[in-house]
């Protein structure tokens, strides 16, 4: 037994977190408790990622920050696990004297033998190759607040899109077993959740390698069957890889939100190619048709890259064109970072970062635009809402519609002086709105109201 005070700062996707959680449930049955509080913190776990440079600089500042506490606090050992510590062991162990010892992404598993090494001066670096799926029913501990909680379908990618590492650190798409995910969302749901949202490099593509076909659809029917689930959301949705079964099961299953993640990062078909990705503007034009025809109330989140090496002011304006005509709900997007190791960051006519920004900087500006209106058009609407919490500066409930993903989307504030906990449900009329967020009275207090 450890019994140590762990402190773990998860850092990346919500991929990432589903790892914490579980290094949180071995952890835990290794007699350890957990603080915020660095300076009390005997044991320092730094779950990086390394995705963008951005990320990269975050994590390993993180690390420099948080080594001050040998001195300055309780701290015994500081240890980084997750995807940098996956790409760069050796120059982490080399340049980071601070670090206490590494644990690679398909090994988290091994997390209390490596603390245990770490604690008596082993510096420990324990690397399992990637494309490997290790104890997926492991116990978590939800660090979301119990009602919602993330299931990670799948480890690594196959696309291999140009600008992406994931592959490289990640190792080839692995789907986890059916029923080990069915076990897992039952657990899940015994212990309070009532949102599971599915998450993977790629959602759409479960399944193929173990069963030869996509599963998504019957793994969707599996997970609707258990009792306590409320909603079902699916990210990470390639748009190539969206079928009409996926969509009739969607359409089929009352419990799966109707909303859909699915980034298509640019819309120029030259850009497109120069990405690897596999589609083109057609296509992704004729896929959100399809998808709002067939689900009319479906909301709809993407993700752009702007100033992808090569791309062009004429480019630019037509992903500008494309934005303003499909008038996507929810939308984010990223300046490129060239990563290294990536065919992308070798190419010829790399932009200037201040042209990045600035064509980001403009999206965002008529997304905003897009946002508000669509915001707007929901006054009056009844939605159901899902209670995250209560503001009592503002007197406000603060929670989410289906509309909404946590950590990305917006929410809904509603004023009531009915008693409600996180993780409710509670029917909601709209009454206002502004660029992402929306004001909201409980359907029954808005009856009486009038």
């Amino acid at each position: 037994m450890l019994n140590k005070k762990v402190m773990i700062v998860s850092l990346g996707c919500d991929k990432n977190l589903v790892d914490t959680e579980k290094m949180l449930g071995i952890l835990a049955d290794e007699g350890c408790t957990f603080t915020d509080d660095e300076a009390q913190a005997q044991v320092i776990i730094v779950n990086t990622c390394c995705f963008i440079g951005d990320a990269k600089e975050e994590s390993i500042q993180n690390i420099l920050d948080l080594a001050r506490f040998k001195t300055e606090g309780k701290l015994e050992a500081l240890i980084a696990t997750g995807c940098l510590s996956q790409r760069y062991q050796d120059e982490m162990l080399e340049e980071l004297p601070e670090l206490d010892g590494i644990l690679g992404i398909s090994a988290w598993h091994t997390i209390a033998d490596v603390v245990r090494e770490a604690l008596e001066g082993k510096r420990p670096r324990n690397l399992m190759s990637t494309g490997v799926l290790n104890s997926h029913t492991t116990k978590r501990l939800l660090t979301t607040g119990g009602h919602y909680a993330y299931l990670k379908i799948a480890e690594g990618c196959n696309k291999r899109c140009t600008y992406c590492v994931i592959p490289s650190v990640r190792g080839a798409y692995v789907s986890v077993p059916m029923e080990e995910l069915e076990k897992e969302a039952r657990e899940l749901a015994a212990e309070g959740v009532k949102e599971l949202i599915l998450v993977a490099q790629e959602t759409t593509v479960y399944g193929i390698d173990l069963y030869k076909k996509k599963m998504l659809p019957e793994l969707l029917h599996r997970l609707c069957a258990i009792p306590g689930i409320v909603w079902i959301r699916l990210l990470y949705c390639y748009p190539e890889e969206i079928t009409p079964e996926l969509v009739q099961v969607m359409k089929e299953e009352k419990k799966i939100c109707h909303y859909l993640d699915m980034p298509i990062q640019h819309s120029s078909d030259r850009i497109l190619k120069k990405m690897g990705r596999r589609t083109n503007r057609k296509e992704l034009l004729d896929k959100i048709e399809m998808l709002r025809t067939e689900i009319p109330d479906i909301v709809l989140r993407t993700t752009l890259i702007t100033g992808f090496p090569g791309e062009t002011q004429e480019d630019f304006e037509e992903m500008l064109s494309f934005v303003d005509m499909v008038g996507f709900e929810r939308l984010g997007v990223f300046p490129y970072s060239p990563e290294e190791g990536t065919p992308a960051a070798e190419m010829e006519d790399q932009i200037d970062e201040e042209v990045k920004k600035q064509r980001r900087d403009a999206i965002m500006e008529l997304q905003q635009e897009i946002s508000f209106d669509f915001e707007a058009d929901c006054v009056g609407e009844k939605l159901l809402v899902m209670i995250e919490g209560y503001l009592p500066d503002e007197h406000a409930y603060v929670g989410r519609t289906y509309m909404d993903a946590p950590g990305i989307d917006g929410y809904i504030f509603i004023k009531s002086g009915e008693a409600l906990m996180s993780g409710d449900f509670a029917e909601a009329v709209v009454t206002g709105s502004d660029e992402y967020d929306l004001i909201g009275e409980l359907y029954e207090e808005h009856e009486s109201a009038e």
